[in-house]
């Protein structure tokens, strides 16, 4: 059997006026993603286990069948993996934003007002990241000499504390949760022995050294946003996860642009497959990921094809762009990924067949009414060997509400798609 998901990042949504009360994947052109369903079975799945945050952390490793309240230690450790930061035990590992923040003097200071600094490039943004650490190691040798600042992707990076400091107590607000908030009230605080003010003073030194930066400086005559403050969350140790193999008995491979996703792949002993013109934004070429996708099930038994386009539309309010990240995703990849993966044939009418599945599915809400995720059970659409329903649906949030296959908690969806009614198969 081969088995692809396709992860639509942040793709539910709530209906929006903008939209005529629809939701972007109501207004989206989908036909690919309808023809799925229809030959499948559409339903919801709770992601977001109680007492989590909606983050891709959680609900990712929630999709792929790993329970967070067993295995989740925090989102930054996540990432450390899929960059190669090393870490002890006994470290504490956070991820580092660039974010805009506005300015005195204007009518939008004291704001969060973006929390991936206009998606900064990855060379400027490793400029700032390595100028900041030398500046912190200036001002607070004692406290810096500690920590360890390594750039990853775009506006993301992780940050190690390697000191006796224990954070399990510190409160860390993630700065795409206050848009267009004030972000002082928001800055870390807690822990046994004020953890936090570590934390805080470190983020506002970072805005004392970045606000005037030339990197910085020519952003903002370029009419781009600037990368003025270092935004510190997610904080968490090293995970151990049992792999995906030892788990279900497959070899899996992810293709994704987020260091979150590669860093989950890694520990579960999944292969990061290379993916040329990849980007976490809707410029990414989709086209070849699709390609990819289909090229990567002559090698793996599951490929997990995840998209960032849709989330990152969502946390900047654009509902136009997450219609087209939809669209694009259903034309130029689940389309061509249901024309190959139908080649491996169909077991309950073909014996000899290797038989195959496909997951659609997002990981979370991300709501552009709010920018901010949303714990609402997610829609998912699933289709291939002995996957019937009696009533036909589309994929929509609606749809899958009204359907009757409601997965709670969450990590029990992948037991289900992968092994569901394969009994008859086995016994064959």
């Amino acid at each position: 059997m081969k088995y692809v998901i396709i992860i639509p990042d942040g793709g539910a949504d709530k209906p929006l006026e903008e939209l005529g009360g629809l939701t972007p994947f109501e207004s989206a052109e989908m036909p690919n993603l309808d023809r799925l369903a229809k030959m499948g079975r559409v339903g919801t799945a709770k992601t977001t286990p109680k007492g989590f945050g909606a983050g891709s952390d959680v609900c990712t490793m929630d999709l792929l069948g790993y329970d967070p309240g067993k295995y989740h230690t925090g989102r930054a450790p996540l990432e450390a993996a899929a960059i190669d930061v090393e870490s002890g035990e006994s470290d504490w590992i956070f991820r580092l934003n660039l974010v805009t923040v506005g300015e005195e003097g204007t009518d939008q200071a004291g704001l969060m007002l973006d929390h991936s600094a206009g998606g900064i490039p990855d060379s400027e943004a490793h400029v700032l990241i390595e100028g900041l650490s030398a500046f912190w190691t200036e001002q607070v040798p004692e406290l810096a000499k500690d920590f360890v600042l390594t750039p990853g992707v775009s506006y993301r990076s992780i940050l190690v504390d390697r000191s006796d400091r224990a954070y399990s107590s510190v409160e860390c607000t993630p700065p795409h949760e206050i848009p267009d908030r004030p972000w002082e009230p928001a800055l870390p605080n807690g822990g046994m022995k004020d953890e936090g003010k570590v934390l805080s003073s470190l983020i506002k030194l970072s805005h004392e050294y970045l606000k005037d930066h030339d990197v910085n400086l020519a952003r903002v005559e370029q009419g781009l946003r600037p990368a003025n403050c270092a935004w510190i969350w997610g904080q968490g140790t090293k995970p151990v996860l049992p792999s995906f193999e030892s788990k279900f008995g497959l070899k899996g491979g992810m293709i994704t642009s987020v260091d979150l996703l590669a860093g989950i792949a890694k520990l579960i002993g999944w292969d990061l497959i290379e993916c040329p013109g990849l980007t976490s934004y809707h410029d990414t070429d989709y086209t070849m990921q699709g390609k990819v996708t289909i090229d990567s099930l002559n090698k793996y038994d599951i490929v997990c094809c995840h998209v960032e386009a849709p989330d990152e539309a969502s946390h900047q309010a654009d509902f136009v762009t997450k219609v087209a990240s939809l669209e694009a995703i259903d034309r130029e990849i689940i389309g061509p990924v249901m024309d190959a993966i139908e080649r491996f044939g169909d077991p309950d009418t073909d014996p000899n067949a290797q038989g195959w599945r496909v997951l659609v599915m997002p990981d979370h809400y991300t709501l552009c009414s709010t920018r901010k995720h949303d714990a609402t059970p997610v829609p998912f659409a699933m289709a291939g060997a002995w996957v019937r329903s009696v009533v036909p649906r589309v994929l929509t949030e609606k749809e899958a509400e009204q359907a009757d296959l409601h997965i709670d908690p969450g990590s029990d969806l992948m037991e289900y798609f992968l092994h569901s009614g394969l009994v008859r198969h086995d016994t064959q």
